[in-house]
């Protein structure tokens, strides 16, 4: 029996349509207005002028409302169990943030069964949806056991194809005194186990955490076996994460915070994005990376949810434009673009994070007649519908 085929549709009365391609609109986002876009199976097969659009199947009014291209997360960590509110109610009491607080969340996830994990990622995969979302990666990191880290890449395999390795989270408690040990385990068993399940691999480079010349090794190491590497990099102090990022080529370095002009020039004369993760500071009560620095050295930037359950318990990347926006120096239109192109970057994709003949069909509508109301409106839920791969999910 033959597949029935997804009709194509029409999307027209698009009052703003965000493409991330200027060649089709104005400025750095390609903005069209009074806009249609067609989507054919799993693309997008025309893009233009609502008055010249060509027949579809089927048709869709968007009522003069803007269209912009699904989110592209490309730093979450949404494979645990527990919670930790005792955690952030202290935090938000006067206690400092520092990453020992990981260590909870890993007694929990040891603990929880494959159908608990499995359950609460779903969750908040379509939570992410529901608020634009289409593209999400999806670390490991809190396991820090063989077994553990392996069944944490499978069962994020089922959801993304962009998973990361991240067994160099922080060193495991029953490491805590032999962390050379800790570092031999994640270079060669866990990574061996881990390998079938990820396409990138991670380290934690943070005072607390891994030092430079560790997370130096974990790197190689996984480029060895095939996987990219991204760092966590300079969130808590400055420290040698991001010049490591770059040297090794590293697709991402992500946090960004303490930065001196050696790590904005690496990052702007080389091709790691510098994602931002605006939802740890904001949780956290710490300073916001400067954005703004960033973009006028010329680094490609992109921003991103870091939705964990200890130091950023959001999913919402509408929230970080927001905060972007209002904290970080970025205009609406810069933080849009980081939120959606910025992180098909990030994930070295040229199939998401634009509307374009011959991307993904990832789309969102807005219940708004702009992008800008996503600064505008903070707080205020304004996905109307999205479609993902030309379905429509929402």
């Amino acid at each position: 029996m033959s597949t029935p085929s997804i009709p194509s549709t029409l999307i027209t009365g698009i009052g703003s349509l965000v493409t991330n391609d200027p060649a089709h609109g104005t400025g750095p986002l390609g903005l069209l207005t009074d806009a249609a876009v067609v989507i054919d199976g799993s693309a997008v097969a025309w893009v233009g002028p609502a008055a010249e659009a060509p027949a579809a199947d089927e048709r869709f009014d968007a009522a003069g409302r803007a269209l912009l291209p699904g989110y592209v997360d490309s730093h979450a960590h949404l494979v645990f169990a527990g919670d930790r509110t005792a955690e952030f109610n202290a935090r938000m009491s006067g206690q400092s943030y520092s990453a020992g607080g990981i260590r909870t969340t890993v007694a929990a996830t040891r603990a929880a069964a494959d159908a608990e994990l499995d359950a609460n990622l779903a969750r908040l995969v379509r939570e992410s949806l529901r608020q634009g979302t289409t593209t999400i990666e999806c670390k490991s990191g809190y396991g820090l056991t063989v077994a553990d880290e392996a069944r944490a890449l499978r069962i994020a395999s089922s959801y993304t194809p962009e998973t990361t390795y991240l067994g160099a989270h922080v060193v495991a408690p029953e490491y805590a005194d032999d962390p050379a040990g800790y570092v031999d385990l994640v270079t060669g068993p866990m990574l061996d186990a881990c390998v079938p399940y990820a396409r990138w691999v991670d380290v934690f480079c943070e005072k607390g955490a891994f030092d430079g010349d560790q997370a130096r090794a974990i790197l190689t190491a996984g480029i060895e076996r095939g996987l990219t590497p991204r760092v966590h990099a300079n969130q808590l102090t400055h420290g040698p994460g991001v010049q490591l990022a770059v040297e090794l080529g590293a697709a991402s370095a992500d946090h960004c915070t303490h930065l001196t002009d050696e790590d904005v020039a690496a990052l702007a004369g080389s091709a790691t994005v510098a994602t931002l993760l605006p939802g740890a500071e904001f949780s956290t009560r710490a300073v916001y990376p400067d954005a703004r620095r960033l973009l006028d050295a010329g680094a490609v930037v992109a921003l991103s949810t870091d939705c964990n359950p200890g130091s950023s318990f959001t999913s919402s990347m509408a929230f970080c434009i927001a905060v972007a926006v209002r904290e970080m120096g970025m205009t609406p239109d810069e933080a849009v673009w980081a939120a959606t192109a910025g992180g098909a970057h990030a994930l070295r994709r040229s199939d998401v994070g634009a509307v374009t003949v011959g991307s993904r069909a990832d789309l969102q509508l807005l219940e708004a007649p702009s992008h800008v109301h996503l600064a505008y409106r903070p707080g205020v839920p304004l996905t109307a519908a999205v479609w993902r791969a030309g379905v429509r999910e929402v």
